[in-house]
């Protein structure tokens, strides 16, 4: 969840979540217009998936937005699993 969103540049948003998985606070410095933000922001929040409201954003800096989860958290919670089968 995100709790607050600040404006660092003209390119540049500083976001700051909770995480759905462990309730810790985290922030993640975005390069993105602050008229970027706020309209993938909206446009989010009324229906549209994430990846169409924000095509500037990487597949972790959207999931920290929509879970809160770090990439730092992401990495833990996951270490040692990978996406192949291994027999």
């Amino acid at each position: 969840m995100i709790t607050n969103a600040a404006i660092l540049s003209e390119t540049s948003v500083r976001v700051t979540a909770i995480s759905d998985m462990s309730g810790a606070q985290s922030t993640m410095d975005l390069n993105i217009t602050p008229e970027d933000f706020k309209y993938g922001l909206t446009v989010w929040q009324d229906g549209e998936l994430i990846q169409n409201a924000f095509p500037m954003l990487d597949a972790g800096e959207r999931e920290f937005l929509k879970t809160g989860v770090s990439l730092s958290e992401w990495d833990a919670m996951f270490n040692g699993f990978d996406d192949e089968d291994e027999d």
